[in-house]
């Protein structure tokens, strides 16, 4: 292979017009014969950028609208031919196909047509088919050729250019990866949409691309390397936001984060959540942030020590006040006016995002998770459940105020690793059991917990006296349930279906509990 590529001529071709007019005038002072088409060509031409329409080189004019305009010999020839080998080059040579050295080449936006929401022609129309052809033909002869498709790539070759007088072979490899990663993730969204237009759900082949924003110091432990990819949606959320200050963040930081914005979400009045490990341990709904923030930290405030604080509204200076008086690593919400920026800009490590909006909780998606030589994908879990679903299996049925607090722990329930119990009163968490093997100790751990931050907050009673109790999953026995009615809960919410349901209901009706079934169960693994 060789190694260093002089560039006497370029074919431009880009949707995305930034840097473009600055590289054409470089190439053209190299003596670098530009072609180029349509829109580019224009550009170029207006800029005083000499040009030579692709038609014009190979002979043969657009057809079809423009569809073909460089599937033709005279370009991937060029492209593709092997120049350390004679018979290639007397082929081309007998067929007066002259090489091309450099491909610069970005695609119409297909992805951003269907953000937009265009029409199913108009999202067809914008199907790429000459770009891509020409990228893979320019990747496939990196040993000659550059292949270009990021405006960013422009500043990188012309200073290689400037200083070696060429390309080299590392960054034509370079770029050539790049390059078919590129028309990778293209072709998976337009797999991805043409599925969604037929209602697979679950396609035959499914294609996933990731765009790398980030790479990260570590993964969860130093010994684990990682990296942070926008890939499909964009859901407010950590992929849309912008880190106003702080330490770099971990691989730890964005997974507890992306917890406790998407647990925020699922409240309508001014909501706080705070996380640790992906956790919530406490949860609250107030007249605003600064309240729901005193509530949620009452749940468990050890936990909240080094957590994760997520808001669903602009975080103003008192709630910034309260929120920056403990050890927090990260602090994520819409927005934050002025006066909570200079809050939290005394604590220089605390991390602050703004997202510019809020995760709608019940919109569709997938969800991904790696398992040995394959991935699992499953629809989001979107279910919400309703006071109109609700169906009283008791005697007694939950009063207004118990309803409010029933749905308010089912929605955190959704956000609790399984076997999970939450106790809520008032809106508020006052106690959260997660992740244990079976549901009795999850409900023991929840009520200890209540216990103890009450004795941290000098009140006389358990914070679970008085509270609702929400199962993500049905007791599958009374000793779950028997065990939140010792700690003082009056109405539970679970979603039914166990062959001891009777035995469970009749448990509840000896407390003098209210119970309702949801019907809907809230696993999270």
């Amino acid at each position: 292979m060789t190694d260093i590529v002089p560039i006497r001529r370029a074919l431009l071709s880009v949707s995305d017009k930034t840097g473009l007019v600055e590289f054409g005038r470089f190439l053209a002072a190299k003596g670098v014969e530009i072609l180029s088409t349509g829109g580019t060509a224009k550009a170029l031409r207006e800029a005083g950028v000499p040009v030579k329409d692709v038609s014009d080189h190979t002979g043969f004019p657009e057809i079809l609208d423009g569809r073909v305009k460089t599937l033709v010999p005279q370009v991937h020839g060029g492209l593709l031919f092997r120049r350390d080998l004679e018979e290639h080059r007397a082929q081309v040579a007998a067929h007066g196909i002259a090489p091309i050295d450099l491909v610069a080449v970005n695609l119409y936006p297909f992805e951003a047509t269907v953000a937009k929401g265009a029409d199913f022609e108009t999202c067809i129309e914008n199907i790429d088919i000459g770009g891509p052809a020409m990228i893979r033909s320019a990747a496939k002869n990196h040993a000659h050729v550059a292949v270009l498709t990021e405006p960013g790539d422009f500043a990188a070759v012309q200073a290689e250019m400037a200083e070696q007088g060429g390309t080299t072979l590392a960054t034509r490899k370079r770029l050539a990866a790049a390059a078919y990663a590129r028309t990778a993730a293209y072709d998976a969204a337009i797999s991805g949409w043409f599925a969604g237009q037929l209602g697979q759900d679950f396609p035959p082949r499914l294609a996933v691309a990731g765009i790398l924003k980030q790479t990260l110091r570590y993964g969860e432990n130093p010994h684990q390397q990682a990296g942070f990819y926008l890939s499909g949606e964009r859901r407010a959320g950590i992929a849309t936001a912008r880190q106003v200050q702080g330490k770099e963040l971990s691989y730890n930081n964005l997974n507890d984060t992306d917890a406790a914005f998407e647990c925020v979400a699922e409240f309508d009045k001014p909501a706080i959540v705070i996380v640790k490990h992906a956790n919530p341990c406490g949860v609250a709904e107030g007249a605003d942030l600064a309240a729901a923030w005193d509530r949620a930290l009452l749940c468990d405030p050890v936990s909240a020590f080094g957590g994760i604080v997520a808001a669903n509204r602009k975080l103003d200076a008192a709630a910034a006040e309260k929120i920056a008086a403990i050890f927090t690593e990260v602090v994520i919400a819409p927005d934050a006016d002025e006066a909570a920026q200079a809050v939290f800009a005394r604590k220089k490590n605390l991390r602050l995002l703004l997202t510019g909006g809020v995760p709608d909780p019940v919109a569709p998606g997938l969800f991904f998770k790696s398992v040995a030589g394959g991935f699992l994908a499953q629809s989001r879990d979107a279910g919400r459940v309703t006071a109109e679903a609700l169906k009283v299996v008791t005697q007694r049925a939950p009063t207004e105020t118990e309803i409010a607090d029933l749905l308010f722990a089912f929605r955190v329930c959704k956000h609790v690793k399984s076997n999970a119990i939450v106790y809520a009163k008032g809106l508020a968490t006052v106690g959260i059991g997660a992740g244990q093997m079976n549901r009795v100790e999850s409900s023991r751990i929840a009520a200890w917990k209540s216990e103890a931050a009450a004795k941290a907050a000098g009140l006389p009673e358990p914070l679970a006296k008085g509270s609702v109790v929400a199962s993500d999953a049905f007791f599958p026995f009374a000793d779950g349930l028997e065990t939140a009615a010792a700690a003082g809960v009056t109405a539970v919410i679970q979603p039914g279906g166990s062959i001891r349901d009777a035995e469970v209901i009749a448990a509840a009706d000896k407390a003098g509990l209210a119970m309702v079934f949801t019907g809907m169960r809230h696993f999270r693994h």
